[in-house]
């Protein structure tokens, strides 16, 4: 009777499979069937926008609509649900007057703080950043630049933690030549660091560096980074060479202890590498990885992965109730409705 209820599960995946590639924008790889309490059978992948270069950092605005980072393009993109993607804001990383020499100008990711303030990854612009108002006029505070006197490298992705932390990943990706021995890299480290009470930094004011704490110093490339709901966890990932996700307790001053291994997938070769994460309500990961979007239970069990025509970079709860997942992707968004809401950040 297993075998033939195993063999059945397979034919189903098969079709499933071979339907969704027809259609053009993926299909649902289900991996264990505890996957089907999270993604219904009839579950449809749209591609809701396309035409960008390198989607990313994406965030729901209560208001009905989605930020999203177009990076290449060095801007920030609004997207209202049944109609096109408008400029937000350009630039949105890099200032300078002459060309960019690198391949990523534009900033990474966003998320709300507790405030409903924008706070973003300003990347190939080398900071960490606020906007006062969800106007792209509004007053711009930064909250961190710089390390021990020295500049960091590009912030790519950030979670408000306990007491109002802001928790962000400094690989050196939004530099020119994207390497540790870029001319410009001044820290040695490629860290996870934690801004205190970034919540209550005062609006225009200069970044306190008192308040910027060095984490995690021990990942060559450390890059999504998510809290699990009851902030007992810190999951970090890892792009390359390693591509893994590691996992953190979070103490009660919300400092960490040592971290251990959640999930290593290094050995697959599909288009991409751990990347952009987020949680939903019960606890399960949802990250960007080889191939399109990981979906692992708290355990670390790999349910399935949501399999995507384009290299992924991130992902992001939105619309009614917070039951779809937008995933970005290299020149696209795509979404898909899931059973379980995502956590709002």
């Amino acid at each position: 009777m297993k075998k033939t209820l195993a063999l059945l599960f397979l034919l189903q995946f098969a079709f499933a499979a071979g339907w969704a590639r027809a259609q053009g924008t993926g299909y649902v790889q289900r991996t264990d069937p505890a996957i089907n309490a999270i993604v219904p059978r009839n579950a449809r992948i749209e591609r809701v926008v396309t035409g960008m270069n390198w989607t990313e950092g994406p965030v729901w605005i209560p208001a009905g609509y989605l930020l999203f980072a177009d990076i290449r393009n060095n801007r920030i993109m609004k997207w209202i649900p049944g109609g096109a993607a408008t400029v937000f804001m350009h630039p949105s990383g890099y200032l300078g007057k002459t060309p960019y020499s690198g391949p990523e100008s534009g900033s990474n990711g966003m998320t709300l703080d507790p405030r409903g303030r924008l706070s973003v990854a300003g990347h190939a612009q080398r900071d960490v950043w606020r906007l006062e108002s969800l106007s792209p006029d509004a007053t711009r505070t930064i909250l961190a630049d710089g390390y021990h006197g020295h500049r960091l490298n590009s912030p790519n992705d950030l979670v408000y933690g306990p007491h109002g932390a802001l928790y962000f990943t400094d690989p050196p990706y939004g530099l020119p030549t994207q390497s540790d021995h870029d001319p410009i890299k001044q820290l040695q480290v490629n860290g996870v660091y934690r801004i205190l009470d970034a919540v209550s930094h005062p609006a225009g004011a200069r970044p306190d560096e008192s308040k910027l704490q060095l984490l995690i110093s021990n990942l060559p490339r450390p890059n999504g980074i998510a809290f699990s709901p009851d902030m007992k966890y810190l999951y970090v990932n890892n792009s390359e060479p390693q591509k893994i996700w590691m996992r953190y307790p979070v103490n009660p001053d919300g400092s960490i202890g040592h971290g251990v291994l959640f999930y290593d997938a290094t050995s697959d070769t599909a288009p991409g590498d751990p990347d952009g994460m987020k949680i939903d309500l019960k606890g399960n990961i949802y990250s960007a990885g080889p191939g399109g979007v990981w979906i692992f239970s708290p355990q670390g069990k790999h349910l399935g992965t949501i399999r995507l025509p384009e290299r992924m970079g991130n992902v992001a709860w939105g619309g009614p109730g917070y039951r779809t997942l937008y995933m970005c992707a290299d020149t696209s968004i795509y979404s898909i409705r899931l059973r379980i809401p995502g956590e709002r950040p």
